[in-house]
């Protein structure tokens, strides 16, 4: 079995004082990936700041053998995302991969959701996203390598109660990193999504101690370490993980109904065609759907 390496490669992992993002550092790490270990340090709602928990991290994988060096800016800032890719070239001189972990819970139902709620949490999830993503893929342009994998959430592609913010900011993680991967293939950038089920500090509540003891980190980190490697060819992808089951995650459709005066009625009427997903097809970008309208045309003639 090819190993897979990451000698002469640096990685940054945001959120990764704590859970997922602490179980990525440490494994990179091992596998002689110069880590990048960025933690604000605050609580699950983000709140509050300390460099406890990414200090912490960086000490392991160095008393492990490894290189590791912390930093403690928000993601949610543009300044913030800019100094954490600043950290990665100004200690080991470049960035090859970034693992977008970082990641808070505000939940409430969506009759009681505040608006500061949902700002926060777009902030930190999808404008954190961003936030680092841009200024390492411009460093991975020049380079002609980079790895992006982005966290999302069965959350945010299947939805959750009482995660209207999470959900929707975990969504658009995805199209973010749908177009990351179009405009990064010419540079041999690969940008995909990951949405991990594990019991952490953030999710402790949503599982039962049963399902908690099945659904550890470890079992998560196999398929992001891969996605960041030179190993990884796949991308424009959506990953699922959890409990030791790896799966893809398919956005599709099918050629549909066609009626190009349609009414409401005919709507009504043939609505199980309209649903009907028996020969999926997976569109890998806008212009990939585009001739199915051509073939919903001559199917309906």
């Amino acid at each position: 079995m090819s190993q897979v390496s990451f000698e002469n490669r640096t990685v940054i992992v945001t959120g990764a004082g704590n859970g997922l993002g602490k179980a990525y550092a440490l494994d990179l790490g091992s596998r002689g990936a110069k880590v990048v270990v960025n933690d604000l340090g605050g609580a699950v709602d983000g709140s509050g700041s300390g460099s406890t928990p990414a200090d912490e991290v960086v000490n392991e994988i160095i008393a492990n053998g490894g290189e590791a060096v912390a930093n403690y800016d928000s993601v949610a800032t543009k300044e913030g995302g800019e100094s954490i890719v600043q950290t990665a070239i100004d200690n080991f001189g470049t960035v090859d991969a970034v693992v977008n972990n970082a990641g808070i819970l505000r939940d409430k139902s969506f009759a009681k959701m505040e608006e500061e709620d949902l700002n926060a949490i777009i902030d930190v999830h999808l404008k954190g996203t961003f936030f680092v993503c841009q200024p390492a893929f411009i460093q991975m342009k020049e380079q002609g390598y980079g790895r992006f994998v982005n966290v999302s959430s069965p959350s945010g592609l299947f939805g959750n109660f009482g995660q209207l913010n999470y959900g929707a900011a975990k969504m658009g993680i995805v199209g973010l990193t749908n177009v990351l991967a179009i405009e990064g293939a010419k540079y041999n950038i690969k940008a995909n999504v990951i949405a991990p089920n594990a019991a952490t500090r953030m999710t402790e509540e949503l599982f039962g101690e049963d399902m908690s003891k099945l659904l550890t980190v470890d079992n998560i980190t196999p398929l992001v370490v891969y996605l960041a490697s030179e190993q990884c060819e796949v991308t424009h992808e959506i990953f699922s993980a959890g409990g030791g089951r790896f799966a893809r995650i398919g956005i599709s459709t099918d050629v549909g109904y066609f009626n190009a005066s349609a009414k409401a009625e005919d709507i009504f009427a043939n609505i199980g065609e309209i649903r009907d997903l028996s020969n999926p097809i997976y569109p890998t970008s806008l212009a990939d759907e585009l001739p199915l309208f051509n073939e919903a045309l001559n199917k309906g003639n």
